[in-house]
């Protein structure tokens, strides 16, 4: 886990500074309308919200890149690698925290972006339709993991910090997507996976599988 970083993400600083210059400025001019300013304010502060997450001790394990939903668990080819692999989908709405991060320590060996379109990322389809960016980790035990932030019906912007040949930690902040997306993980055949269809979930907290 990174040593320190804003309880709220640096992405969502510049959208509450404009909410809330216009919310007060609504309420100094008595204006009806700063009630909903406001109430739009506390869902940017929600939204943009990145508390620090103190990561499992086990070794050999995947964590979850990101809140929310698991809403797929399925053995398929990896698009990226060509590779059989699992993938663990999860979903997130505009209610969870929509910071990534690194499911293991490893090296990034490839990554990816795609332009595309912009379903509703609980689709199945959204996988390989949607804009996408997808970084490949191996790991010092020579395991690869492709983890895919996907944009959304709202998500509009996909953003990703690291680049091919960056060194990664588990726990790791290493990317976000605004305002409603999904994060696909593909995993080794072998994995041992942990986690159950309609679980919720949390980034750097939950383990999604053993390898």
């Amino acid at each position: 886990m990174e040593k320190s970083y804003p309880i709220i993400a640096k992405e969502g600083w510049l959208f509450l500074a404009i909410a809330f210059f216009a919310s007060t400025l609504l309420t100094y001019i008595q204006n009806p309308l700063s009630w909903i300013a406001w109430t739009v304010t506390l869902f940017i502060l929600q939204f943009f919200r990145d508390p620090l997450r103190t990561k499992p001790s086990k070794k050999n394990v995947i964590l979850s890149a990101a809140d929310g939903k698991v809403i797929a668990i399925e053995k398929m080819t990896n698009p990226y690698t060509n590779k059989s692999s699992v993938k663990v989908s999860v979903f997130m709405n505009v209610f969870n925290v929509h910071s990534n991060k690194c499911p293991v320590d490893g090296k990034i060996l490839e990554k990816y972006y795609y332009p595309g379109k912009f379903l509703n990322a609980a689709l199945s389809k959204a996988s390989l339709e949607n804009e996408r960016c997808a970084i490949t980790i191996q790991t010092k035990e020579k395991k690869t993991i492709t983890c895919v932030q996907i944009a959304g019906l709202i998500a509009r912007r996909i953003l990703c910090y690291k680049d091919k040949g960056d060194e990664v930690k588990a726990g790791e902040r290493y990317g976000f997507i605004k305002f409603g997306s999904r994060v696909d993980l593909y995993l080794p055949t072998n994995a041992s996976i942990k986690v159950n269809l309609g679980q919720t979930v949390k980034n750097t907290e939950t383990i999604i599988a053993e390898i």
